[in-house]
């Protein structure tokens, strides 16, 4: 069979048609998890390039230090993994300064 006439999208069990003297194979884009894809399916199909995709921002953690200068933290997930050459991902934590202002910073002992 070949993928020269068709490339199915998504996930397809009707991706071939009955020729004169076999089958046509027509490759969905889940062939190569099934291993059912057609000897030319990655020279002649385009896999669509997909991007990087990444969850809402978590909450700040509590500063570091309780006393003086510390620092927050928050991070995020990936929702969808780069693949076949798409975006890459963004930065997954990010920090900042603060200052730790515990009541008992200022106590003498």
């Amino acid at each position: 069979g070949s993928c020269r006439h068709r490339c199915c999208p998504g996930r397809n069990n009707a991706c071939w048609v009955p020729g004169a003297r076999r089958a046509h194979c027509y490759c969905d884009a889940y062939c190569q998890r099934t291993g059912d894809c057609c000897q030319d399916y990655r020279s002649v199909c385009r896999r669509a390039a997909v991007g990087c995709a990444v969850g809402p921002w978590g909450p700040w953690s509590g500063c570091s230090s309780p006393c003086g200068v510390g620092s927050r933290a928050r991070s995020r997930q990936v929702t969808v993994p780069p693949r076949h050459g798409g975006e890459p991902c963004p930065d997954l934590k990010q920090r900042r300064g603060c200052l730790g202002e515990h009541p008992t910073c200022g106590a003498a002992k």
